[in-house]
């Protein structure tokens, strides 16, 4: 039959189709999509007592439109990296009731009953003592697991030869690792910050601050990653009296440099951290950089001893987790300077009463944390540096 563009009316006849709901007349629909990129529908009973997220994965930027064309197989990384997660970190994912291929369509669980982290923050919430100490296992569970530390050496190639994500990694190196630091189409910011964005682009050091770790992210096959793990792509609340945490949207995994997604989710945290620094509401922003990372570590070095080759001791593993916590710091201020003065802004900043101040704040923040990457030894080094007057 081939792909089609399903439609909230095509929706309930889809899942009985796809043997996921017996009764097409008991299902309502609702269109929530609120990513850039994909159409994701909810539909639960009448009765308010089942429900099902579906995902469709368009052939073009759903918020550019045809304007902007990107290959609908992007869903097949997504699921991949599903498949891969549900083997070591099930807990930290939506239940995924299954992929159609040739609709590039997924139906999950549905999460509505949970808060997008970026969404509660911006309303004032506190992360909680869960939150990042998760993400930090969740990063350590799926890189570990997926790593020439923690894989045979004929499924890593396996996985390598699957994973492989260009039009997105493309979107990437230009996005967030290129087009901020040049004259690009895709840039703009807030007047008042039009004299940092040039300096920025003449700033000879911090482009080839930028070359380096762009050229990590394009060479680096450690470990499969998220691929675009920020505040966005994680859902937070409560079930039955515990705190759940939720990663989705893993579209652009592929297999790259581990301190790429720690870096991503630690720019969004200090970003946040701007914002209710600016609006009187810090509560306890300072402390993610350091249960992330602690999390990470930790998670880390208890997997390390289950790998066969001893070869790699604990001498090495020191000398390997450095090397992502640097790559990470120069991650996260890439990822700051891009969502400021490039494409796809945050919100945290944008739905200031003034932007500005705390924006600058970022940015600057953002090109510290890339040019002194190799300086900043631990959490205690950066947070001293974005508590800087």
């Amino acid at each position: 039959m081939g792909y089609r563009i399903l439609e909230t009316d095509d929706i309930p006849a889809y899942l009985r189709e796809r043997g996921h709901w017996a009764n097409p007349d008991d299902i309502t629909v609702r269109e929530v999509s609120d990513g850039n990129v994909n159409r994701v529908f909810l539909a639960s009973n009448a009765a308010n007592t089942r429900s099902l997220a579906l995902k469709q994965a368009l052939p073009w930027v759903r918020v550019a439109g045809p304007s902007w064309p990107l290959s609908p197989d992007r869903a097949d990384a997504e699921a991949r990296a599903y498949e891969q997660v549900a083997k070591v970190a099930p807990d930290k994912i939506p239940a995924i009731h299954g992929y159609d291929p040739e609709n590039h369509a997924l139906v999950m669980e549905d999460l509505s009953d949970l808060e997008v982290l970026r969404t509660a923050l911006n309303e004032g919430a506190a992360y909680g003592p869960h939150t990042s100490p998760r993400i930090g296992e969740f990063v350590a569970q799926l890189t570990f697991a997926t790593s020439d530390f923690g894989m045979a050496s004929a499924d890593r190639k396996a996985l390598l030869a699957v994973s492989v994500n260009p039009e997105l990694c493309k979107i990437t190196e230009d996005v967030v690792l290129s087009e901020p630091y040049i004259e690009h189409e895709h840039n703009h910011w807030h007047p008042g910050l039009a004299d940092l964005a040039a300096e920025f682009r003449a700033d000879t050091r911090l482009r080839t601050e930028v070359a380096d770790l762009r050229h990590a992210f394009m060479t680096g096959a450690q470990a499969l990653l998220h691929g675009d793990l920020h505040t966005g792509s994680i859902m937070v609340g409560e079930r039955d009296g515990a705190p759940v945490v939720r990663v989705f949207d893993p579209e652009f995994s592929f297999v790259g440099p581990i301190g790429y997604d720690l870096g991503l989710y630690w720019a969004n945290a200090l970003v946040s951290e701007e914002r209710a620094r600016a609006l009187g509401t810090l509560s306890d922003h300072a402390d993610q950089l350091r249960l992330s990372w602690e999390a990470f570590e930790a998670e880390f070095r208890r997997l390390w001893p289950s790998r066969v080759d001893t070869f790699f001791d604990d001498a090495y593993l020191d000398r390997f987790l450095r090397r992502v916590w640097t790559e990470s710091v120069g991650f996260a201020g890439t990822e700051i300077v891009r969502r400021i003065i490039g494409f796809a802004h945050l919100t945290d900043l944008t739905t200031l009463p003034d932007p500005v101040p705390a924006s600058r704040r970022a940015l600057l923040l953002g090109r510290e944390l890339i040019v002194r990457r190799e300086e900043l030894r631990n959490p205690d080094e950066v947070r001293a540096l974005v508590e800087a007057p």
